[in-house]
């Protein structure tokens, strides 16, 4: 058995630039990515096949769109692989929840499917073939902090001094936040690039229509700005999950426990930028 972190996904900043002709928004944003995540395994199997448990479980269904399953079958096309694999996913992220949940799976399912079938790391995951499978599923391929254009699968990889090894709290209301409402709701403005070296500077320009359809995100985000410590507080991807920065893993781990005691109700996450 092969085991794999889909490591959750972080926009530290996110700027839409333009609707393009195809519907589809070009955007400029940088990804990091957090230590932990969904748990995917895999081992041999006549057919490919999916399990799921977790704590958010609940929210997926086993069929022809599943994200896993999806990668899957395109890596053994891409390849001619004629084996299987039965993959059991352990979901503890939220659905869609702006932190790339299914895009991370797809990405994991995508790496495993490399190790198990024993196929040339170098070759294995064509960027094309990611990219059929969700804008976000290249970038969590290697799940390393990267700067993205066009829909965000155009990728640079930077290194960005002090970013590895930061504590961060990722809080979510549990509350639906649909991406293609989001998007919708966009004005359509351009308030400009993003300097991925100055990305604390930066914004997320869809943290305001977000917040006009989930108005709890306005509330998650005081709390977060709120506590001890926290630094670049901001909303991730479409939402509803937001994070906050912490420099150092004590105040982070008070901040979550003080957030869990007021907020019961919302789902609370302390981790570390990988």
């Amino acid at each position: 058995m092969f085991v794999e972190t889909a490591f959750a996904k972080l926009n530290l900043a996110l700027h839409v630039r333009r609707r393009r002709a195809d519907g589809h928004h070009e955007l400029e944003t940088l990804f990091a990515f957090c230590e932990d995540g969904d748990v995917l395994s895999v081992e041999p199997a006549s057919g490919i096949a999916l399990t799921i448990v977790g704590p958010f479980a609940a929210g997926l269904t086993v069929d022809q769109d599943n994200l896993v399953l999806r990668a899957a079958r395109a890596m053994a096309a891409e390849h001619g692989v004629r084996q299987g694999a039965h993959f059991s996913l352990d979901k503890r992220l939220p659905i869609a929840s702006g932190i790339g949940g299914g895009s991370a799976d797809a990405a994991a399912a995508m790496r495993l499917a490399t190790r198990l079938w024993g196929l040339e790391d170098g070759a294995a995951m064509p960027s094309a073939l990611a990219a059929s499978l969700g804008a976000d599923v290249p970038a969590c391929v290697a799940s390393s902090t990267c700067f993205g254009t066009g829909v965000g699968e155009v990728l640079e990889p930077v290194e960005i001094a002090g970013l590895s090894g930061t504590p961060v709290l990722l809080v979510n209301p549990l509350l639906s936040c649909p991406t293609g409402p989001v998007f919708k709701a966009w004005d359509g403005l351009d308030r400009g690039p993003l300097a991925p070296d100055h990305w604390a500077e930066g914004r997320n320009d869809l943290q305001i229509p977000a917040m006009a359809l989930v108005p709890e995100i306005a509330d998650v985000l005081a709390c977060l700005s709120d506590q001890p410590g926290a630094r670049a507080t901001r909303m991730s991807g479409s939402g509803a999950t937001c994070f906050a920065l912490f420099a150092c893993a004590a105040d982070r781990d008070a901040a979550a426990s003080a957030i869990s005691v007021e907020h019961p109700g919302w789902w609370v996450m302390p981790t570390t930028i990988r």
